[in-house]
């Protein structure tokens, strides 16, 4: 059974932005890279203009063969800063932790760590997220050799009490781990070369493509 959706999320598209200040034009000015991925149905399809936006995915891309500084954790995150600087053990190369390297595929010496998702209320419930997430990351990953995330009750604290803060970092875990995220040290990683991440589109278009060669019928 098709869900109910304000419309079809395969009319939804991908548009993502890179930001900086436009002053920062020096070569190390750009990084780290802050990148947005802003999903929204496409003009051409039906859709009630206040649900044309589905949702946000912000991105940051960190060269690991970049000195690292304080100004850093003000893109990065603290959380990221730390984790870069425990992973990483030869920064004139972006050389990682044998144990984690051995365990990814080949690629820039890079890292693009996920900030933050957001889907407006209509479109949750229906695994669009992650979708969302394995899409942006699929697209950026020829820029980057591995992904991370960290997922802690501390950011549900909106939530409401800690419990509901605990139950909301098990789910957002758990739906990071769907598209092949593993726990490495307390962070969410993802090798950006994984199958998985391909394979996360499949249930959404099982649903919708029936619909649509009917509708187009």
């Amino acid at each position: 059974m098709v869900p109910d959706l304000p419309a079809n999320p395969l009319s939804i598209e991908l548009t993502l932005s890179h930001r900086r200040f436009w002053w920062q034009i020096d070569d190390e000015d750009e990084q780290p890279e802050q990148w947005h991925a802003s999903a929204d149905i496409t003009l051409l399809d039906p859709c009630p203009d206040e649900f044309r936006h589905v949702g946000d995915v912000s991105l940051v891309i960190a060269d690991l063969t970049k000195e690292r500084n304080l100004l850093d954790s003000v893109v990065l995150g603290e959380w990221a800063l730390e984790f870069i600087a425990e992973t990483v053990i030869d920064p004139d190369k972006g050389r990682l932790h044998p144990e984690l390297d051995a365990t990814l595929s080949p690629g820039p010496p890079r890292m693009l760590i996920l900030r933050r998702v957001e889907l407006a209320e209509p479109w949750r419930g229906h695994g669009l997220g992650t979708a969302l997430i394995a899409s942006s990351l699929r697209i950026l990953t020829p820029d980057a050799r591995i992904g991370a995330c960290r997922v802690s009750p501390l950011d549900f604290r909106c939530s409401g009490d800690r419990v509901s803060a605990e139950l909301a970092s098990v789910r957002a875990g758990s739906m990071l781990e769907r598209v092949g995220f593993r726990r490495w040290n307390g962070v969410h990683i993802v090798d950006l070369r994984n199958p998985a991440l391909l394979d996360a589109r499949m249930e959404i278009l099982d649903q919708w493509w029936p619909e649509s060669e009917a509708k187009e019928s």
